[in-house]
């Protein structure tokens, strides 16, 4: 299946939205000082097989640092 540039674009933003609704889901939801007041915490996506497809910007001393933490 070949994708198009609109259609990379459009599944690109989904995930990105994604991502960020869950940093918020997360704040909201944290019991720790930490992600709930100074919002220390980072968000991503990944597919079956542990590959990132998307990571929030929350935190840029965060970004790229979820590759490891994925077992698959």
């Amino acid at each position: 299946m070949k994708l198009n540039p609109i259609t990379v674009e459009v599944i690109g933003s989904a995930f990105a939205s994604t991502v960020e609704e869950m940093g918020e889901a997360l704040v909201r939801a944290s019991y720790s000082t930490n992600i709930k007041e100074r919002r220390d915490c980072s968000t991503a996506l990944f597919d079956a097989e542990g590959r990132m497809l998307c990571q929030a910007e929350h935190i840029p001393m965060h970004l790229g640092s979820f590759i490891g933490f994925v077992p698959y």
